[in-house]
């Protein structure tokens, strides 16, 4: 069990009395570990400070502010490279067929590319392939860590803790096509509400896109395959 990932999956959680409750013992996690370089180190104990001291409505407002209002911070890894796409679905399937074979039991309500609920499945995974597969996300985690870091946001911590376990740093390219979908400010509701008016989803071929969006769904269906048939 990796508690590193453990502790990271709770400071993305709704913020509710249990967390605040428990913030010592996060932090005495983290650094028993010993896995989160120092620098990192110092950011989250800034959000596990500010979760433990904190007024329970404002930290509950805050997150729903960021993380539930606009898309550009959603914490559904598969939002941001396939948005309502033929491909997500698909996507989701893998994941969760995954999450079962290892024995992680998903709650209903839960999507399967909920950022907390990835962490608590790669907790109970063998560090290589954590990083392997936090390294297939880091062009998605990268760009919410830059647009929290442009709100001030202490969130932005958690997610440079997960780029500093990836085993390759994201491709500029990669990186570059999320960015370009935009960052609404959750203050500007006309953009808001035209950021989430529904999208056309198409079918064919042309759906079926290359490049970093295919990129994790490949890695998790060659995790589902016995070993002998990888290449």
């Amino acid at each position: 069990m990796i508690r590193t990932l453990k502790v990271l999956s709770a400071l993305l959680t709704y913020p509710n009395e249990e967390l605040q409750a428990a913030a010592a013992d996060l932090r005495a996690a983290l650094r028993n570990e010993g896995m989160v370089p120092p620098g990192v180190m110092r950011s989250l104990d800034l959000i596990i400070d500010e979760i433990a001291a904190n007024d329970l409505f404002d930290l509950q407002e805050r997150y729903v502010d960021l993380f539930d209002r606009s898309r550009s911070l959603s914490l559904h890894l598969f939002e941001h490279v396939h948005g309502e796409s033929r491909d997500r679905g698909q996507a989701m399937v893998d994941l969760l067929a995954l999450y079962e074979e290892t024995g992680l039991a998903a709650s209903p309500a839960e999507l399967p590319d909920f950022v907390p609920l990835f962490l608590e499945f790669l907790a109970t995974r063998p560090f290589a392939q954590v990083s392997e597969l936090i390294g297939q996300t880091a062009h998605i985690l990268t760009v919410l860590a830059d647009r929290l870091a442009r709100r001030g946001s202490a969130y932005e911590a958690v997610f440079r803790a997960l780029l500093a376990l990836a085993d390759a740093k994201p491709e500029a390219a990669a990186v570059a096509a999320i960015a370009a979908e935009g960052d609404r400010d959750a203050a500007d509701l006309a953009a808001l509400d035209a950021e989430w008016e529904d999208v056309p989803v198409t079918f064919g071929p042309e759906t079926m896109t290359g490049g970093c969006k295919d990129e994790l769904i490949a890695r998790l269906r060659a995790a589902r395959r016995p070993a002998a048939e990888q290449t």
